[in-house]
C-alpha cells in the first residue's frame, strides 16, 4: 500500500521522530510504499539528516522560518531544537500555520494518491489532514506530548477536536493512553487500539562478553534537558550519593534556561559527569553497551522505550513509576528495574515545591541500590521475565500490530 506519513515537526531527534522512522523502515520491509510530510527549519538539509528515511520519493516539507516568520512549532514546550511553542502562537500565526500544511498536504495527495494516511499526534495538522480528505482512510498515533499540549492549550481544542474525533483509528501507546483520549476526545474506544512501542533489537542488545568493568561504574541518563524529565532533581541525587566510584553520562539537548540551570549543576559533579549533546542512535547504542545504570526521572512520558533500549544492552534501571512503565512492566518485581514513585505534581509534568526533597531522596536510594548490586554481580543479562518483555516491544511486533490496524481501516472503507 502506499502510505503517506504525516509529522508538523523534524522528523528526527525526538521520540515520535524516531517512532516515524522506525515505522517507515519496517513498512519498507514489508514491501509498502512510504510518503511523507514534515515541518523542518528552512536551513535544515534533509539529506544529511533524514537521507536515510525509505521515502519513494522526495518529501513535502514545510520550512519554518521561510514558509512562516516563527520556527519550528514543538510538540514539547521544551525541543532539541530552537523551536516555537503552540501557547505563544498569535490567531495570525496559527492561521499562518495552517495554510502552509494544508498547501503541503494538498500537494502530497496530488502527486502521492497515498491508500492510507499516517498522522502523528492527536493535533492541529492531523484535524486539519481529516477535514481536508476525509475520502482518505486515516491513522494516527498518540505520543502524548499531544495529551499535555491538549491541557496547556485549552484554547485549541475544538480545532484540534472537530477533525481528530474523524479519524478511522487511533493507535495509543498503552491502555492508560487508550483510556485518556476516550474521554478527553469523546472517541469510542473500539477506534482506539493499543500498539504501544518499540525499538531496534539489531541496535539495542547485550555486549559480546560476560562482564562489564566496573571502574567505575557508568551512569547514563538520555532524553531532553528539561524539568519535565526530572533532570535537575536527578543530578542532585548523585550528588548526594555515597558511592564515588562513578561516571554519569548526560545525553541529550534541549534549549533556554532550562538547559543553562541543567548544564550548570551537572558541571558541579566534575570530572564524574561527561556532557554529550545529542546522539545518534548508533552512538548511544554503544554507550549504552558499556553502561551499567540508566536513570529515567521523568515526570510525564508514554512508553519509555529509552528504557527498554537499556535493559536489552544489559543497563539495570532505575525509573519513576510511570503509567508507561506500570504498562509495560505490570506488577513485575525485579531488582534490574527499580521504581520511583512520583512526587505529588503541582502541574502535568511539574512537581509540587513541598514534595522536591523526598523525590530526591527516593532516587538516591535507588540509586544507592543499584549501584552495590552492580559491584557485586555485574552481570549483563536481566532475568528471563524481563527478556519476555523486551521481546514483545521489539520493533518487529510493534509493526505487526500497526500494520493490522491499517488492513482493518482499509477494510473498513472499501
Amino acid at each position: 500500500m502506499k502510505i503517506l506519513h504525516i509529522l508538523s515537526q523534524i522528523p528526527a531527534s525526538t521520540g515520535s521522530g524516531m517512532y516515524l522512522q522506525a515505522i517507515m523502515e519496517h513498512a519498507r520491509l514489508q514491501g509498502h510504499d512510504n510518503f511523507l510530510l514534515a515541518g523542518v527549519p528552512n536551513d535544515f538539509h534533509f539529506a544529511d539528516h533524514c537521507g536515510h528515511l525509505p521515502c519513494n520519493a522526495e518529501p513535502e516539507l514545510v520550512r519554518f522560518g521561510q514558509d512562516t516568520d516563527f520556527q519550528v512549532v514543538g510538540m514539547s514546550d521544551v525541543m532539541p531544537y530552537p523551536s516555537a511553542r503552540f501557547c505563544d502562537l498569535t490567531a495570525e500565526d496559527l492561521a499562518r500555520y495552517e495554510a502552509c500544511f494544508d498547501a503541503r498536504l494538498r500537494s502530497a495527495i496530488q502527486r502521492w494518491q497515498p491508500d492510507i494516511i499516517h498522522a502523528h499526534h492527536l493535533w492541529l495538522l492531523t484535524s486539519l489532514a481529516r477535514q481536508r480528505f476525509p475520502e482518505i482512510p486515516m491513522v494516527a498515533s498518540c505520543h502524548g506530548s499531544d495529551l499535555r499540549q491538549f491541557h496547556t492549550c485549552c484554547h485549541l481544542q475544538p480545532q484540534v477536536l472537530y477533525g481528530c474525533r474523524q479519524v478511522d483509528a487511533i493507535c495509543a501507546l498503552n491502555e492508560g493512553q487508550k483510556e485518556q483520549i476516550s474521554q478527553e476526545y469523546e472517541i469510542d474506544q473500539q477506534r482506539i487500539h493499543v500498539v504501544g512501542a518499540g525499538f531496534n533489537s539489531a541496535l539495542f542488545q547485550a555486549p559480546q562478553t560476560d562482564q562489564k568493568p566496573t571502574d567505575p561504574t557508568q551512569i547514563v541518563y538520555v532524553g531532553k534537558l528539561s524539568r519535565a524529565k526530572g533532570v535537575p532533581w536527578l543530578i542532585k541525587a548523585l550528588q548526594r550519593l555515597k558511592q564515588k566510584r562513578w561516571h554519569f553520562h548526560l545525553i541529550g539537548d534541549s534549549k533556554g534556561e532550562e538547559k543553562n540551570e541543567i548544564i550548570a549543576l551537572a558541571r558541579q559533579l566534575g570530572n564524574s559527569v561527561t556532557l554529550h549533546g545529542s546522539l545518534k542512535p548508533d552512538q548511544l547504542a554503544e554507550i549504552l553497551k558499556k553502561s551499567h545504570l540508566f536513570i529515567l526521572p521523568s515526570f510525564f512520558e508514554g512508553v519509555p522505550l529509552v528504557v527498554l533500549e537499556a535493559l536489552a544492552c544489559g543497563c539495570r534501571v532505575v525509573t519513576t513509576n510511570l503509567p508507561g512503565i506500570k504498562e509495560v512492566f505490570g506488577p513485575l518485581t525485579c531488582d534490574w528495574l527499580q521504581r520511583v514513585e512520583l512526587p505529588e505534581m503541582e502541574t502535568i509534568d511539574h512537581p509540587h515545591p513541598d514534595s522536591e526533597e523526598d523525590f530526591i531522596e527516593r532516587l538516591q536510594d535507588k540509586i544507592t541500590a543499584q549501584l552495590t548490586a552492580i559491584e557485586n554481580n555485574p552481570t549483563l543479562s536481566p532475568p528471563q521475565v524481563v527478556q519476555n518483555v523486551i521481546h514483545n516491544y521489539e520493533w518487529e511486533s510493534t509493526f505487526c500490530r500497526i500494520e493490522k490496524v491499517y488492513e482493518q481501516v482499509l477494510r473498513l472503507n472499501q
